[in-house]
């Protein structure tokens, strides 16, 4: 199951992004919950957490639930937060973005007792997302989830001008041949230390 918005959906690229990668690479059941322009904090009732618990009643089985790390939260300005000590999801404020991580970590292993990875975009001039990613990176440390580094990856940096180009439709969100040929295989090859 992929939880995310644009980047997730495939705004740039006709509703194709990784997820639908994977699903090909792998010959398996995908399930995208991607809805563009919303955010990991509950704001309102498209917000990641919201979605998640509405579509939670319906499907009673996940193996491996992957969650987008926003722009729309860096960019909306959303509060960042602090990591909680609690691992109970009844404790942690998803009015806050580091709230609302923890908060669909705790539900998805309660829910459905399946692995838990997010994913960051690739590098791009935000304060905001910088502190996003580092953050998570702790959140990764408390609970022991999956993290696809797209922002740190050094090969993922050392792409050049001339791919990059192809690759991105703007700063945030890949073509299908950036999909494809560049943040497709980073998706597989962290999915398959799982198989």
């Amino acid at each position: 199951m992929f939880l995310g918005s644009s980047v997730t959906y495939g705004s740039a690229s006709g509703g194709w992004s990784m997820a639908d990668y994977i699903a090909e690479e792998f010959d398996c059941t995908v399930v995208k919950w991607a809805v563009s322009g919303t955010t990991l904090v509950t704001s309102n009732q498209n917000s990641y957490v919201q979605r998640m618990e509405n579509q939670m009643r319906r499907q009673k089985v996940c193996d491996h639930l992957i969650v987008q790390l926003s722009t729309n939260d860096a960019s909306q300005n959303k509060p960042l937060g602090t990591i909680s000590n609690s691992m109970n999801k009844e404790d942690f404020d998803t009015t806050t973005i580091i709230g609302a991580i923890e908060y669909i970590i705790a539900t998805a292993k309660e829910k459905w007792n399946c692995e838990v990875s997010f994913y960051t975009g690739t590098k791009y001039d935000s304060t905001a997302y910088y502190n996003m990613v580092n953050a998570l990176l702790d959140i990764q440390e408390k609970w022991g989830i999956g993290v696809i580094d797209l922002y740190n990856d050094p090969e993922m940096n050392a792409v050049s001008d001339r791919d990059y180009s192809r690759y991105m439709s703007d700063p945030i969100h890949p073509t299908k041949v950036g999909y494809k040929l560049w943040w497709g295989p980073k998706f597989a090859e962290h999915l398959q230390q799982y198989q």
